[in-house]
């Protein structure tokens, strides 16, 4: 339990520090025979603040819920 109240915590604070992030993907444009026009289109990948503090929360309930003897 400790180790996942750990892991929902590091994901929490990344994911309120970064809260999103983008990339190039080649597409094609045009296929006519032999000719092909390719194109970089950038992609955005966004998610709300509130879903980092969702895991932060979750992550500290989980610290908080484990047995105080367990290694």
């Amino acid at each position: 339990m400790k180790i996942l109240g750990i892991i929902l915590i590091v994901l929490g604070i990344i994911m309120l520090i970064w809260t999103g992030f983008s990339f190039t993907k080649k597409e094609k444009v045009v296929d006519v025979g032999p000719l092909e026009v390719n194109a970089d289109k950038e992609h955005h990948v966004n998610w709300p603040p509130y879903v980092g503090v969702i895991l932060l929360g979750g992550g500290i309930i989980a610290l908080l819920a484990s047995p105080k003897n367990a290694a």
